[in-house]
């Protein structure tokens, strides 16, 4: 746990010190003398494939929501994040940059899942319409004033009171949404195929698509929502950023899935949930106490008047 965080801690400091040290550029896309090839984090993937999975025996999924995992469920769960995308963009909430972000990883899931990339094409529809399923619920129960997890309290919190810019309100809900949500959804769904294999390699195999999102999903970002959402474009220093603190998180997520699962007595399955709970309230805190992610009533108004004519 406390590797994890400080793990956690300095792949975020990292982007701290690369966005203070280079100076803004524009919101738009311009051309970067190296190639992505040069600068990226996919040298860490062979070291993650040799953590491998601590042997979880087979549990069947009895749950409600896509049991037969069918790729009906992601076409199910995008129309729904097109639906609640479409009034947050229209009235510039500041909630439609995670909306926004959410619904292109989730297409690139489903065009991944489509190709032959993973392994079980099942497992991972279920997977993903769980974990969509948790975000929604989350969204719902605090728009209605319910309580929702400690992590996602801080996140969705300080982007009502606009505390934050788009590039802090895109780390605060990824962070309580991989953090917090994704080891429940993981445990949920099965971490152990039926012939006894670990899930645990289709999990990391997504993490090199995620590289590929970061460009495209930010250049959007910053053309409808909010200008200086990639106002500290590195070229591909950035992707390298990202892509660190991404692979700490989700192995950070399949680690904690695993304590989940094998929790067996009340008195460890609670405990397991604290420390979930516990793991990512820090990682909100952490992002929380960054500065460059904090958001001022100037560049607040700079973005709502970008966004009134431009989120379309």
């Amino acid at each position: 746990m406390r590797l994890r965080a400080s793990l956690g801690a300095a792949a975020l400091a990292g982007a701290v010190f690369l966005g203070v040290a280079m100076p803004p550029a524009s919101a738009v896309e311009t051309p970067w003398p190296l190639t992505p090839d040069l600068v990226n984090p996919k040298p860490l993937d062979p070291a993650i494939a040799l953590l491998l999975a601590l042997p979880t025996p087979y549990k069947p999924y009895t749950g409600s929501i896509c049991p037969g995992g069918e790729d009906e469920c992601v076409d199910e769960v995008i129309a729904e994040m097109e639906e609640r995308l479409a009034p947050l963009a229209e009235s510039c909430s500041h909630h439609a940059i995670f909306s926004l972000a959410y619904l292109r990883v989730t297409e690139n899931v489903r065009d991944a899942n489509r190709s032959g990339y993973f392994a079980d094409r099942a497992w991972l529809n279920t997977l993903d319409t769980i974990f969509a399923d948790m975000y929604f619920r989350t969204m719902d129960d605090f728009k209605a004033g319910r309580s929702v997890p400690p992590a996602w309290k801080v996140a969705l919190d300080d982007t009502e009171k606009r505390k934050l810019n788009g590039l802090g309100n895109f780390m605060m809900n990824m962070s309580a949404h991989i953090n917090n949500d994704f080891p429940r959804a993981l445990a949920e769904v099965g971490l152990t195929a039926e012939d006894g294999s670990s899930h645990k390699p289709d999990h990391n195999a997504y993490n090199q698509r995620l590289d590929s999102l970061y460009r495209p999903v930010f250049i959007e970002e910053s053309q409808r929502f909010d200008p200086a959402f990639d106002a500290y474009h590195l070229g591909p220093v950035e992707g390298t950023v990202a892509g660190v603190i991404m692979r700490g998180w989700r192995e950070g997520v399949w680690r904690n899935a695993e304590l989940i699962a094998h929790a067996k007595t009340p008195a460890q399955k609670k405990l397991v949930s604290e420390l979930v709970n516990n793991y990512s309230l820090a990682q909100a805190r952490l992002i929380q106490s960054i500065p460059i992610f904090r958001a001022t009533p100037a560049s607040n108004a700079a973005r709502d008047a970008w966004c009134a004519t431009h989120h379309g």
